[in-house]
């Protein structure tokens, strides 16, 4: 085992602890408007695990289809996995209490328009394919990256349409001007 496969199995261990961590300390309570999920949560999940062993899977099975041959790549997947994981922290702390797993409208919730949120409505959506882009370029395999990125892609991008309805069913027009001024996931693309 390399030095960058350990490093790697550090990331994805802090991964799947914070990502449990969130479910059970950070989902809606009582007093939350609940039932506003549709299941996107089971959705990304099973979606998640399935990319994350099946791109591991098909890296391990299928080297003919590696990326780049050298070690420059998985190198920038590890910066990428370390980077997402990290900010993806940092932007959850920011949004404080209004942030939970499920989507949930809390009591006297606010809409966050600054920091991260003042660029992209779904930062912390975006950190998360940022690592499964980093997943991607570690696994040094174009199918590898595939499979890491589109499927978690199309999940958090249901998601983010069933996100979008309650948070405009629940900020109506001040909602609408600032999906307006911003973008879902990528600053100034998209």
């Amino acid at each position: 085992m390399t030095a960058t496969d350990i490093i790697f199995y550090i990331l994805m261990f802090f991964w799947l602890f914070s990502e449990i961590y969130y479910k059970t300390a950070l989902a809606s309570n009582k007093t939350d408007q609940k039932g506003k999920d549709k299941s996107t949560l089971t959705i990304l999940w099973i979606t998640i695990f399935c990319a994350i062993f099946f791109s591991i899977f098909v890296a391990r099975g299928f080297s003919a289809f590696t990326i780049s041959g050298g070690p420059v790549i998985p190198y920038i997947g590890l910066v990428l996995i370390a980077f997402g994981l990290v900010a993806r922290v940092v932007i959850i702390k920011a949004l404080g209490r209004f942030f939970t797993v499920d989507v949930t409208i809390r009591e006297g919730h606010q809409l966050k328009k600054n920091g991260f949120y003042k660029i992209i409505r779904h930062p912390s959506y975006a950190m998360s394919l940022l690592t499964f882009l980093g997943l991607g370029l570690y696994l040094d395999n174009w199918i590898s990256l595939i499979i890491a990125f589109v499927p978690p892609f199309l999940a958090f991008s249901l998601r983010i349409k069933v996100e979008e309805k309650a948070l405009t069913e629940q900020f109506g027009e001040e909602y609408v001007q600032y999906k307006k001024t911003t973008k879902k996931l990528i600053p100034f693309v998209y």
